[in-house]
Formats: structure tokens, C-alpha cells, sequence
């Protein structure tokens, strides 16, 4: 009788932890006011919004990072007004297991008589665009970042 195979031996992933920040910049606050989403094709070519985020760097803040990736991913520099939420999920990529945390913040543009002119120029991003608030939910791409958007008008009347 022939032996029988064995399965291969599946040794567990590593486990890594990312955190990044990002978030929501506004053009002004109040009625009328657009958000700035990013767009980026995904691996089957379909072109995908969502809100700007990345890796904290060495010394940062959360909030230092959000003003830093909106500023890099979208052109326009803002101001933080509070906390959206907090988004985390797990992936794997190049053989770990990834458990990324994401802290978005709700931001206004610092100087909106000057400086709402997007800019896609990093090499992550295929398009940006400012969006009516009110048609952000039916365009972003990821559910838990659609559910972050219940918190701008609070957010918004808190600050004012």
C-alpha cells in the first residue's frame, strides 16, 4: 500500500500592526459645503473612492499624520475640527497577517478663499475630486467609511 500524502505543514502567519490616519477636508463649513475624496484603480482596473490616509511616520501624531497624507494626497491643507472615527481590519499581504488601524479625523481647509485647488501628483492617487457632502455616502467605495460621514454634521455644529 502506498503511503499516504500528507498535507503540507502551514506555519501561522506573522502578525503585524499598521496604524495610519487620514480623513475628511471640507471646503468651507456649513450648507454646500464638498469633501475631497481620492480616487485609486484596485487590481481589476475599477477606479475606487475614498478618504486620503496613510502611515504614521517616526514622532507623529495621529493628527499630524491626517493633516500631513489629506495635504499629500489631495492638494489641500487643513485644519482638524475633531475625531470621525476609528476604522480597523485585518488583511495579508507578503505573507503576514495585517491588522491595520485607521484614525479619521474631520478637517476644514485652512485657507478656502485661496488654496481649494486639488492636486493628485502622488504617485498613490489616479484622480481627486470635491464632493457635494451630501453625495459623499453614494460614492465612497467602503462601507465603514460612508458610516464615518454620520458624524460630520455633529462635528460641524460642535465647532461653530
Amino acid at each position: 500500500m502506498p503511503p499516504v500524502p500528507r498535507p503540507p505543514v502551514r506555519r501561522p502567519l506573522r502578525r503585524v500592526e499598521e496604524t495610519s490616519a487620514g480623513g475628511l477636508v471640507l471646503d468651507r463649513p456649513g450648507t454646500g459645503a464638498r469633501g475631497a475624496v481620492i480616487g485609486r484603480v484596485d487590481r481589476r482596473g475599477r477606479l475606487l473612492w475614498s478618504l486620503p490616509k496613510g502611515h504614521l511616520e517616526a514622532g507623529e501624531t495621529e493628527e499630524q499624520t491626517a493633516i500631513r497624507e489629506v495635504h499629500e494626497e489631495t492638494g489641500i491643507l487643513g485644519e482638524i475640527v475633531g475625531k470621525l472615527g476609528i476604522i480597523d481590519f485585518w488583511f495579508v499581504a507578503e505573507g503576514q497577517r495585517v491588522h491595520k488601524t485607521v484614525h479619521h479625523f474631520l478637517l476644514l481647509a485652512a485657507d478656502p478663499d485661496h488654496g481649494l485647488e486639488l492636486s493628485d501628483e502622488d504617485a498613490e492617487v489616479s484622480e481627486v475630486a470635491w464632493v457635494p457632502v451630501a453625495e459623499l455616502a453614494g460614492m465612497l467605495a467602503y462601507a465603514d467609511e460612508r458610516r464615518l460621514l454620520e458624524r460630520v454634521p455633529t462635528l460641524l455644529a460642535d465647532s461653530a
